[in-house]
């Protein structure tokens, strides 16, 4: 198997990289494969070797709303605190495309950390991007229209599939948005219009 993920990742520290896969477990996923549910127990922590996932946060009335994206090399660092600390999960974590998974044992979470400091360093980087992907979450709740994280959000989508076309549902966006279908149905008839993107069947091709 391959390690290019892992070793771009730990390029200094080789015995980390084969520390990862001794005591990891890699295994496959499909789009929509739920990894981590909420209020879950954690017993691993998940580095995504190939695809992507999305983390998710339902509230108390069934809405759910998008948190952020986790690529190839990167995992989620809710999995780290919660796993550390023997809590359940507060997330879900959903497959957003074909995805492969290398699964660490919490046990090997803070061991690593006391042996390798490029694994500590690993920690501390994701923490400081996912901090800062939530500080957008909230300034975009707070401070942007619907139809600006609409937008957002369609953008974001085609930089990482790295593909003007998005295959996606309008309840999809919805659920990611926290908002209504009829709402985001609206806005993107409204997008359209304006020549912004071209709805088709389940896709949406950006314009700008």
């Amino acid at each position: 198997m391959e390690n290019t993920v892992l070793s771009s990742e730990f390029n200094s520290s080789p015995e980390l990289v084969e520390k990862l896969y001794q005591y990891g477990i890699v295994k496959t996923y499909q789009e929509g494969d739920i990894i981590l549910d909420e209020n879950s127990s954690i017993r691993s922590i998940p580095i995504v070797m190939r695809g992507m996932m999305k983390v998710i946060r339902t509230e108390e009335d069934g809405r759910e709303i998008l948190l952020y994206y986790i690529k190839a090399g990167e995992s989620c660092i809710m999995s780290f605190l919660g796993g550390m600390h023997n809590e359940k999960s507060i997330v879900k974590a959903e497959v957003e495309e074909d995805t492969e998974i290398l699964f660490l044992p919490v046990d090997k979470v803070s061991l690593f950390i006391k042996e390798y400091p490029e694994w500590l360093d690993y920690i501390f980087r994701l923490y400081h991007k996912r901090f800062e992907e939530l500080l957008d979450i909230i300034n975009a709740i707070a401070f942007k229209k619907v139809d600006e994280r609409l937008l957002n959000l369609l953008q974001k989508k085609s930089e990482l599939s790295n593909s003007s076309t998005i295959i996606i549902t309008h309840e999809q966006l919805a659920n990611e948005l926290g908002t209504a279908r009829v709402v985001v149905s609206r806005l993107l008839k409204q997008l359209e219009e304006e020549g912004k993107l071209k709805l088709g069947r389940n896709k949406i091709q950006l314009l700008f």
